[in-house]
């Protein structure tokens, strides 16, 4: 298989073993990504799953993040009666991936980047695969699923070399892992880690807001009006004067005679 196409379709590979005890405890991640065609706006887009969860023993993550590290927004969230499964839907012009498994204290961890190249003309993208980091075997002296969930999303476990010296992961992903740590110790996990929901944009003002707007940037800046009255009085003010001008307007309609 291409190297491309096997790590759009896993990063981490486990033996049976594994997978079957994954299987036996319910815990079903995604990590596989696919490229779709967004007909109106003309392009081709990756699309990808957050999903996964834990139990006390084993746990086994999926999640996302753009080309720098950062959080990516949500297409939408899934819900499901289980839990440990698909959480939200992801879809971006490029991303990367970060699969983490768990098992106790002793993790795995893969970070790889997605995105199309155009081979031909008039033909369907490819959608090319880089690795990041790859790590095995790393430790992390803390029970986040149980005494220590204090310190979940603040930590994550450290890879060494075969001589014992520390690898570094990338920086610029830090946050990224730290939250899949903390998902890969969430029992039962129902929700998000690292998808973000976009705030919708502010509404429009409507057009009473919009002249009180603008009346307040000519006001002057002690908020008098202009004439050294508060615009509490400034209101009061006004009111008496229309309530002296109707009274005056209903007795010039009862006194025809007075106009003679």
């Amino acid at each position: 298989m291409e190297p491309d196409r096997r790590l759009n379709r896993w990063g981490l590979t486990f033996t049976p073993a594994v997978t079957n005890q994954l299987r036996k405890q319910a815990i079903f991640g995604q990590p596989q990504l696919s490229l779709e065609h967004q007909g109106k706006a003309k392009r081709y887009v990756v699309r990808g799953v957050e999903s996964g969860g834990a139990t006390k023993e084993i746990g086994y993550y999926v999640t996302f993040a753009d080309e720098n590290g950062g959080p990516l927004a949500w297409l939408q969230t899934v819900d499901s009666l289980a839990v440990n499964g698909p959480h939200a839907i992801v879809i971006a012009s490029a991303l990367t991936r970060i699969e983490i498994f768990r098992i106790a204290r002793t993790y795995e961890l893969c970070i790889t980047r997605h995105w199309p190249v155009t081979i031909e003309e008039r033909q369907r993208p490819k959608l090319v695969a880089e690795e990041l980091f790859r790590g095995e075997h790393g430790y992390l002296a803390l029970e986040l699923w149980g005494k220590d969930r204090d310190l979940s999303g603040c930590v994550r476990p450290h890879f060494f070399t075969r001589s014992g010296e520390e690898i570094d992961l990338p920086n610029k992903f830090d946050e990224a892992i730290k939250a899949a740590t903390h998902a890969v110790n969430c029992i039962g996990c129902g929700h998000p880690h690292y998808l973000r929901l976009v705030p919708p944009p502010p509404p429009l003002s409507p057009p009473s807001a919009l002249v009180r707007h603008i009346s307040d940037e000519h006001a002057p800046s002690d908020g008098s009006g202009g004439n050294g009255v508060e615009p509490v009085a400034q209101l009061t003010c006004v009111g008496e004067e229309l309530d002296s001008l109707r009274r005056t307007n209903d007795g010039l309609q009862q006194s025809p005679d007075w106009l003679a």
